[in-house]
């Protein structure tokens, strides 16, 4: 089995070293195209306005001067001799959870293999406000990342699915178990925004990391990570909100 991984921090980020590690339990066959930095927030973006650059660091290991978007075009289109059979993007610092998913360079790098008719699942380490920086701790990603994976390499997925896949802030053996739940929703209206000033008097700002408030609505990615379960979430790619279709060709006289 060929797989590609990738994520939105960076090539030299721990949680793809981890990604790795939980990769190799099922092939050898390896393949790397990630951003060359950080890509945090990224969403779905293309880079259309400068040149991609792609690094080349061994033979199967690939940086790109992009996004994560571009990193798996980049793979699919440039690198990879041959398709990949599964696409794996992570393990990213951080969660990705609710409508951050719409935000996330992780989950659209998953988004964009499944695009591209791969099987692809996004991976994320919900972290504390004690294990931020470069002090996350990966150990509940390593642990149950091979037991969340296996069974979904011969899973049914539909055209323009994937998989997106959150782990709970505890140490691995604190891990309650696994949840197939359905994306929940946070409350942005008190999101924050952090100003300040450089050394030259001029305002800046930083969107604050303050906690989102949400309702734990039960079945959702939000309540199964709160009461301490890897979460499981079926995505899919069609935006279009069925239930309102007939509504509106009426309003239009179709």
């Amino acid at each position: 089995m060929r797989i590609l991984l990738t994520n939105d921090d960076g090539i030299y980020a721990p949680g793809l070293s981890v990604l790795e590690e939980i990769a190799r339990q099922f092939s050898d066959d390896i393949w790397i195209c990630a951003p060359s930095e950080e890509q945090s927030g990224a969403g779905h973006s293309l880079t259309l306005n400068s040149p991609v650059r792609l690094r080349q660091h061994d033979e199967r290991r690939f940086s790109v001067s992009g996004t994560p978007t571009d990193s798996v075009m980049m793979a699919l289109r440039e690198v990879m001799d041959a398709p990949p059979d599964l696409v794996l993007s992570g393990v990213n610092r951080g969660a990705n959870l609710g409508d951050d998913i719409t935000y996330s360079g992780t989950v659209s790098a998953a988004i964009e293999g499944a695009l591209a008719g791969v099987r692809s699942i996004a991976l994320s380490q919900v972290y504390s406000r004690e294990g931020m920086g470069d002090d996350v701790p990966f150990g509940a990603a390593l642990a149950w990342g091979a037991k969340i994976i296996a069974p979904l390499l011969n899973a049914p997925f539909a055209d323009r699915t994937l998989v997106n896949v959150n782990f709970p802030a505890l140490p691995a053996d604190q891990v309650k178990g696994i949840r197939v739940v359905r994306q929940g929703f946070h409350d942005y209206s008190r999101g924050s925004v952090v100003e300040g000033r450089d050394p030259r008097g001029y305002r800046y700002f930083w969107f604050g990391l303050h906690p989102i408030e949400h309702t734990l609505d039960h079945g959702t990615d939000l309540e199964a990570i709160d009461e301490g379960y890897v979460s499981v979430t079926p995505l899919q790619l069609d935006l279009t909100n069925h239930s309102v279709l007939g509504e509106f060709a009426d309003r239009f006289g179709k």
